[in-house]
């Protein structure tokens, strides 16, 4: 496993910048599966009744998926491009994790053509799934 990325290396990854950053550990890719995480902070813009709110999980595991695509350009010293989301499916939120949580995330690429994956992913607290889905991401190609 890669070393884990932490602070503001993270921004080299993604295109979301404060208060949108919602990953704050990438922590690499093995078997295919790549982890990151994040603490849920009070100041938190998706944080609502002391909690996480649904767009803010979801958009977690979209910075997630963004953060691996992130990593491997920048591994072989290439323009991190640009993602967008296609669609998302199979979505299961099983809890709202509250302010102090951490979550770990793990993405996995189903398929690639060109420019388009389809990833599925699972973000956890401690050993408890938090939510699940897929997701087909397109990236943004000159």
């Amino acid at each position: 496993m890669s070393r884990t990325i932490t602070g503001s290396d993270i921004l080299a990854l993604i295109p979301q910048r404060p208060p949108v950053v919602m990953v704050d550990a990438f922590y690499g890719i093995e078997d295919g599966v790549s982890h990151t995480g994040l603490t849920v902070g009070a100041d938190n813009i998706f944080c609502s009744g002391n909690c996480l709110r649904e767009p803010g999980i979801i958009e977690h595991i979209a910075q997630s998926a963004a953060a691996r695509v992130g990593y491997i350009f920048t591994q072989k010293g290439e323009t991190v491009p640009l993602g967008f989301i296609g669609s998302i499916d199979k979505l299961t939120i099983e809890s709202l994790p509250p302010v102090g949580s951490q979550l770990h995330t793990y993405v996995t690429v189903m398929q690639e053509v060109g420019g388009v994956s389809l990833i599925s992913a699972q973000t956890k607290k401690n050993d408890d799934v938090v939510a699940a889905c897929r997701m087909k991401i397109f990236l943004q190609t000159e």
